[in-house]
Order: structure tokens, then sequence, then C-alpha cells
């Protein structure tokens, strides 16, 4: 069995509560020592970039702004999908710490 989990996340900004669980789940997993990513796909691409996460809130949840950046400090990565972020006009350059942009390789 492997120590890496990869979760995927596909919703944003429009859909808080499915951005947030993909990184509750993600916190737990770092939280045990697991090397653990989160491949952000579709809309999800915004969280890794300059505000991406502000505001993102669902009742009973914790934000996803403090959830990002515990993941983070717990050593876990944030993937955003490059066939995702070219559509939208993301680069390299938007991308904040503890994201980056994977191809499908």
């Amino acid at each position: 069995m492997s120590d890496r989990m990869i979760i995927v996340c596909s919703a944003g900004r429009e859909d808080p509560e499915r951005a947030i669980l993909p990184f509750i789940v993600a916190n737990t997993a770092a939280a045990v020592g697991k090397q653990t990513a989160v491949l952000c796909t579709i809309e999800a691409v915004w969280i890794g970039t300059e505000g991406g996460t502000d505001g993102i809130q669902y009742e009973g949840l914790p934000d996803l702004a403090t959830l990002y950046k515990d993941f983070v400090e717990l050593g876990g990565e944030v993937w955003l999908c490059g066939a995702c972020t070219k559509p939208r006009g993301i680069g390299e350059d938007r991308v904040i710490e503890g994201s980056r942009i994977v191809g499908a390789g």
C-alpha cells in the first residue's frame, strides 16, 4: 500500500461544499504523515491562484483559505491541471505558494 494520496477537487467558488471537502480529507491525510496532493481540475484550478480561496465557505465546515494554508504547511501539494489552467488563462505567474501546474504525465 502506498503512502501517497492524490485527492481530486473539481469545484471552486461555484460549489463551496465540493471545493472544501477534498481539502478536509487532504489535511487529515497529511496530518497523519501521508504524502498528499490535491489535483485541482476544471473550476478548482482557480483555488491555486491569488485570492482563489477567498470567501469560499460552507456552513459547518472550515473555510477553504484556512484549509489550504494548513495543508501547505503540513507539506501538502496542490496540483493544477495544465489542460484546465490553459483555457482559463492561468499561467505560472498567477500560481500561489503551495500550488503548481502539472501535466497528465
